[in-house]
């Protein structure tokens, strides 16, 4: 195996694309391409990148091909015996953690949003929660984000967060 085909390993084990991948390591992305075409050798600076990204990677392995392409890790006996006995335990996804449908909403947004239960006949917003594709446009209802008369203090976005399934978030401030 070449060394371009085992970079190409590494993207694939990486299980980001070329251009991921490229940002990852902080490298532009033409030379990504260039290389797992086999145009351009990588440079040692271009190696030492991936080494400093993916730690588990064995050094002999990404440079000369020989031995495993990840680091074997000799776990002793008694580690092994002790974890037997308890049960696997999975870490919980950070959003999961939080169980408060208010969450993040100041007493300001929870006016704005009582506002907007009312004027759409939703008597409860947790009850029906629909899945949303990325490839489904969404219907904006007319509504007005207005305070109520009493409320003579302006009311304007300060935030607005998209988190997606894959962990990562987008914050917009206008």
């Amino acid at each position: 195996m070449d060394l371009k085909e085992r970079i190409s390993k590494v993207i694939g084990y990486s299980a980001l694309s070329l251009s991921e991948f490229a940002d990852e390591i902080d490298v532009q992305r033409s030379s990504i391409s260039h290389i797992t075409s086999g145009r351009n050798k990588p440079s040692l600076d271009f190696l030492i990148k991936i080494k400093n990204r993916f730690p588990d990677l064995e050094w002999e392995w990404l440079i000369e091909g020989e031995g495993e392409m990840l680091k074997i890790i000799e776990i002793p006996a008694d580690v092994i015996d002790s974890t037997k006995k308890t049960s696997p335990t999975s870490i919980p996804d950070l959003f999961s953690l939080i169980n408060d449908e208010a969450f993040g909403i100041t007493e300001s947004e929870d006016r704005i949003e009582s506002k907007v239960s009312q004027e759409s006949n939703i008597s409860d917003p947790v009850v029906e929660k629909m899945k949303i594709s990325d490839s489904q446009r969404l219907a904006l209802p007319q509504i007005s984000l207005e305070p109520e008369s009493v409320d003579k203090e302006e009311v304007k976005v300060k935030r607005i967060v998209l988190f997606y399934e894959n962990g990562k978030f987008e914050t917009f401030e206008p």
